[in-house]
């Protein structure tokens, strides 16, 4: 007789390790909400708590801090993914915090930092106690400080000096009033690991993750395709490029990658030999400054 092979593969271990972390915030977090934007990372966390929770429904809503400036496929994907699941979708808009007045549009056209106060008030108004986000280590310095469970204050800010130990898997959930949990399940997945495991699931993502040819302008070193957002300036010339997004952010600070990878397994090839992580390749709103990813997670962001 044989014996069977009882070792996990790596994605077993880190879909093992996720699912724990989602079941564990279940049972021990009053109101949890998934943040859900439709890019590849928040894809295969809904995904996982599908399989966390299956044959049930996912016992918590997600919600999608729409910053009006999305790129229209990842938007049409997040409806049709949340309508398949059957699970509530929390929209916190942050054009109507605009319009209201409760936030002020930056100059430099990036609506990262004020989705913070819009993310805050989406919490506040729905009484969510731990919001799963879809981050990485591998991903940014700032990120890699970050614990699997990430403790906010009443005010929704992030302490990197101060955070609770997590030794053997063990997490405290417990907050006072006011506090809140950020949760990152896939913590401990790279780039690599996500495109893996959407290939071993068959997972479905938006277009934009694989090559095609699409019209861009080059601006500093960095190619956007031309969209409602973005429009050719004085002296900038359109091309046609064969091209795919790594990352899919806001579609006028987001850019392309020159690539032919027409498949998953195509993009896992590529990903492989790639030594540039896709925010630092592509992202212009994370440029500002080296702590500019830091900065906005003390004062809230996800």
């Amino acid at each position: 007789m044989s014996t069977p092979d009882l070792h996990l593969t790596q994605l077993q271990t880190l879909e093992a390790e996720s699912v724990h972390v989602l079941r564990e915030v279940a049972a021990e977090l009053e109101r949890p909400v998934l943040l859900f934007s439709g890019g590849k990372d928040s894809i295969v966390m809904l995904e996982l708590a599908r399989k966390a929770f299956a044959p049930a429904r996912i016992p918590f809503p997600v919600m999608h801090v729409d910053t009006g400036l999305n790129f229209p496929e990842v938007l049409a994907f997040r409806d049709r993914r949340v309508a398949e699941l059957g699970v509530e979708l929390v929209v916190a808009s942050v054009p109507d915090a605009i319009a209201a007045g409760t936030v002020k549009q930056e100059p430099n056209g990036s609506r990262n930092r004020i989705q913070t106060p819009v993310l805050l008030d989406a919490v506040e108004q729905h009484g969510f106690t731990a919001l799963f986000g879809g981050a990485r280590r591998d991903e940014d310095k700032a990120r890699a400080k970050e614990r699997v469970f990430s403790f906010r204050d009443e005010f929704g800010q992030w302490d990197p000096k101060n955070q609770r130990p997590e030794l053997w898997d063990l997490y405290n959930g417990r907050i006072h009033l006011g506090e809140s949990i950020r949760v990152f399940p896939l913590s401990n997945w790279t780039e690599l690991d996500i495109w893996g495991y959407i290939a071993q699931e068959q997972i479905a993502i938006p277009e934009l993750y694989l090559a095609a040819e699409r019209d861009v302008v080059d601006r500093g070193g960095m190619l956007y395709a031309v969209n409602e957002f973005i429009t050719p300036r004085d002296g900038e010339t359109v091309v046609r490029e064969s091209v795919r997004y790594r990352t899919v952010g806001d579609a006028n600070l987001t850019a392309a990658v020159r690539s032919t990878a027409s498949t998953v397994e195509e993009v896992i090839a590529e990903i492989a030999v790639t030594r540039l992580t896709e925010r630092g390749a592509t992202r212009g709103d994370d440029k500002v400054s080296d702590a500019a990813m830091e900065d906005r997670k003390k004062e809230g962001y996800f």
